[in-house]
């Protein structure tokens, strides 16, 4: 390590931190001295994960079953994946094309290492999940990411990917409900973008992990488009609860799930084996009816806080029909999110997300506030927002 500096790779150079982390840190520390913060900064919802499945969890470690799955996931695991989209969604998916894995993170970095050779182009909304476009730079790719408006719902169309696609594109990355907007796309926006896609023969990949929490209308999946030319990614960390059990799922095409297996065996042998048989009990009427009720407390505490921010001056393009986020626009009261969000906390003891975040589109008016705290906590922010808007 010459001069004490550490020899990084030219890839991590474009690798920005995640704010939010840097927030969540100065929050718990300003908790630990003693100031009363209220969390509206991080997707991870409050609750613990259902009894249900914390009680598999611990008897599969009493039995034993503490070995190395199939880098494919557990069979049973696979096949109670494959009855869910049935039962709820009717959609027929054979267990064959589903591989667990270590959260979404891992399905996607997996999906990734198949498709994308250096150079190669994948396209995404701005603003999007930030760690997708770091994942396309880790295997050499470039990240496009395309500005999308909340005048149009914050949603890709499909002559903005017809007009960004090149020889050199390889797929097109969406998220229903996407993060930070909470927007859905709907099935036959989904539809569109997928046509769009197929003709240049290139790749859809959907992010469905906040499919769950859906308000107001039913739940959909991008699995009814077909199963050529898609990839749909899903986990157990945001509906489901399990945020720490590390665990997801990708629906693959049938001719690329021999590449994926080759490629988990190498990378991460398999998820881990006490998750995925918590996740077996996620998928029992006792776990689902927890989690119906759960859903039904984010609706009314996103129906709380959309109309409380409202009045306060903040703009949002009506209520977000998914996820558990409120991305408002701060151009009343800022034009740097960042630093907005930085006196939030100092002043206020607020902690709430800024838009630099989630890519480069306009973000310096927008901030995130999750709706992951109880909501007798959320007005407590709320009275503290007006103070310091005040």
């Amino acid at each position: 390590m010459p001069g004490n500096r550490p020899l990084l790779s030219e890839r991590m150079a474009g690798i920005a931190p995640f704010h939010v982390m840097d927030i969540l840190a100065q929050a718990r520390e300003m908790d630990t001295r003693g100031r009363d913060v209220v969390h509206m900064e991080v997707g991870e919802p409050d609750f613990p994960s259902p009894q249900p499945v914390i009680d598999m969890g611990i008897q599969s470690l009493q039995q034993g079953k503490t070995h190395y799955t199939p880098a494919l996931g557990l069979p049973a695991l696979r096949q109670a994946i494959s009855d869910y989209y049935w039962s709820r969604f009717r959609v027929r998916v054979d267990s064959s094309r589903i591989v667990v894995t270590p959260g979404a993170s891992g399905a996607l970095q997996l999906i990734l290492g198949i498709l994308v050779n250096p150079g190669d182009k994948v396209l995404m909304a701005d603003p999007g999940y930030p760690c997708n476009r770091h994942m396309v730079r880790m295997f050499g790719g470039e990240a496009v990411s395309l500005g999308v408006k909340a005048s149009r719902n914050f949603a890709l169309t499909n002559d903005q990917v017809i007009r960004h696609w090149d020889n050199r594109t390889k797929a097109l990355m969406v998220a229903t409900p996407a993060n930070p907007t909470g927007r859905l796309l709907k099935l036959q926006q989904l539809q569109f973008l997928y046509e769009a896609v197929r003709a240049p023969d290139g790749i859809l990949i959907v992010d469905e992990i906040y499919q769950g929490l859906v308000y107001e209308r039913p739940v959909e999946t991008a699995l009814k488009l077909g199963q050529d030319n898609l990839f749909v990614v899903n986990s157990f960390s945001k509906f489901f609860g399990m945020t720490g059990w590390r665990l997801g799922w990708v629906v693959a095409p049938p001719a690329y799930v021999p590449a994926l297996d080759r490629l988990a065996q190498n990378i991460f042998l398999a998820a881990p084996t006490m998750a995925q048989y918590a996740a077996l009990a996620a998928f029992q009427p006792e776990a689902q009816e927890i989690l119906e009720q759960r859903r039904k407390v984010f609706q009314v505490r996103r129906d709380y806080l959309y109309d409380a921010l409202i009045k306060l001056g903040f703009r949002i393009q009506g209520k977000p029909e998914g996820a558990f986020y409120l991305y408002a626009d701060i151009s009343a009261f800022s034009r740097d999110s960042f630093d907005f969000a930085g006196k939030l906390l100092d002043q206020a003891a607020v902690a709430i997300t800024p838009g630099r975040d989630f890519g480069e589109y306009r973000t310096d008016k927008f901030v995130r506030f999750a709706y992951t705290t109880d909501l007798e906590r959320l007005k407590l922010g709320v009275e503290r927002i007006a103070a310091f808007l005040a």
